[in-house]
Order: structure tokens, then sequence, then C-alpha cells
């Protein structure tokens, strides 16, 4: 039998179309609480989406309910630099080995 395949959730932003001042206004909060949720071991990857670099951004974490509880509480999100946010289950195929 296959062990399980791990589960992650994938969370994407929409940036607002003027982001960048509210970026600059909330960036140091929204990066402490990246910081934080890593030393939690709860998001395993972010950051912006390029080409066009536009604001909008997206991030991997262990599980669902701490996807929800980061952007409950993003200063980006709370700030009024996100237009909207989405949240999708991913299937872990292949990562690298521990």
């Amino acid at each position: 039998m296959e062990p399980p395949v791990p589960t992650r959730w994938v969370m994407t932003y929409r940036a607002v179309p003027d982001f960048l001042p509210l970026a600059m206004e909330h960036g140091p909060g929204h990066v402490a609480r990246l910081h934080e949720f890593r030393a939690r071991g709860l998001v395993l990857m972010a950051g912006p989406l390029t080409e066009p670099f536009d604001g909008d951004a997206m991030a991997i974490f262990t599980s669902r309910e701490a996807a929800e509880e980061f952007v409950e509480g993003d200063p980006f999100v709370t700030g009024g630099a996100v237009a909207e946010w989405s949240l999708r289950a991913w299937a872990e195929g292949l990562s690298s080995p521990s």
C-alpha cells in the first residue's frame, strides 16, 4: 500500500489595483507574520508572483487552518492591499527529501 500523499494548502492573493502604497505601509507587519508562521512550521514558502509584478502572491501552508489563521490577521488583508484571496488543497506529489 502506498503512503498517503501529503496535502498542503495553496493560498493566493489578488492585489488591489493601486497596491504599492498599501504594500509599503503594511509590508513590515506582513513579513513579520510570515516569519512567525514559518517559525511555527505552518508556512512552507511564500512570495509575490511576477511577470507581471502586480501585487499578486501565493503561499503554501501545512494546513487549511494555518492558512485561514494567517489570512485572518495578515496586515495586507486587514489593511486593504488584497482584493481577494483563495485557498485550494494541493496534493504534494514530489518534494525534496527531509
